[in-house]
């Protein structure tokens, strides 16, 4: 889906008009004004936020790098396996629909409330997502040009080079990119959880501990940059590592 920097501009001034004429309308504490907000995030951003934000990012960064490392291979396993995925496929099926974020209070029991537990629950949602896409996309690779590949001598190593890892990753980035929102997400919900680093602990102690509306809006502006940051850097990546797609 092609993205036009004109109309994606275009599309943020309307929502900006759209929420000033709002608040202008409304005049409530707790919808200020964006060129309010603004000026908190810039006034915040070198104090507090901005390491709020880096803690957001790297737990989500890492969670992505962690389910694309172990999730991708077995996809593309069980895609060219069947009696490997049919044996697997039930406990997939059974624990890929089931909300990860009711585990919140589980993990962090057994992690504790460091960055692991946070970085374990959005890995769980990013695993099954990319682990499913991944295994559809393997398995229907054509089977002639498997073995036209193999017919030139290639073996395990130059198949998973050549044919498996060009052919799914697409399938890898796509599963990224829909799962981003989720995961940022449940990320604000694990960061509620016994933390004072994150975005999500930063929005929550603005709004409902200090009632400092704008702080907690520019917390909240800062959350949605980092998910469109993501979404972006992964459509880049797509437009970099998947040329051959035209």
């Amino acid at each position: 889906m092609r993205r036009e920097p004109k109309a994606l501009a275009r599309a943020a001034l309307l929502l900006l008009a759209g929420w000033e004429g709002l608040a202008l309308l409304l005049r409530l504490p707790i919808l200020p004004p964006p060129h309010l907000v603004l000026r908190v995030l810039v006034e915040a951003l070198p104090r507090d936020l901005g390491g709020h934000f880096l803690a957001s990012l790297y737990r989500v960064v890492a969670s992505i790098a962690a389910a694309i490392l172990t999730a991708a291979p077995l996809g593309i396993v069980l895609g060219q396996s069947r009696k490997l995925d049919r044996f697997l496929s039930p406990f997939i099926y059974l624990l890929y629909p089931i909300p990860k974020v009711v585990f919140v209070p589980v993990v962090l029991l057994f992690l504790g409330v460091g960055d692991l537990a946070k970085i374990a629950v959005i890995y769980a949602i990013l695993f099954f997502q990319v682990l499913v896409l991944v295994r559809d996309s393997a398995a229907a690779i054509r089977p002639e040009l498997i073995l036209s590949v193999r017919s030139l001598g290639a073996g395990r190593r130059a198949l998973f080079r050549y044919v498996y890892l060009p052919a799914s990753l697409p399938a890898i980035l796509t599963a990224v990119r829909q799962s981003i929102g989720t995961a940022v997400a449940v990320l604000y919900i694990a960061e509620l959880f016994a933390t004072q680093r994150g975005l999500g602990y930063y929005i929550y102690l603005q709004g409902s501990t200090l009632f400092d509306y704008p702080a907690m809006y520019a917390g909240i502006v800062m959350m949605s940059l980092l998910g469109l940051g993501l979404y972006f850097a992964v459509d880049a990546l797509e437009a970099r590592l998947c040329r051959w797609r035209g």
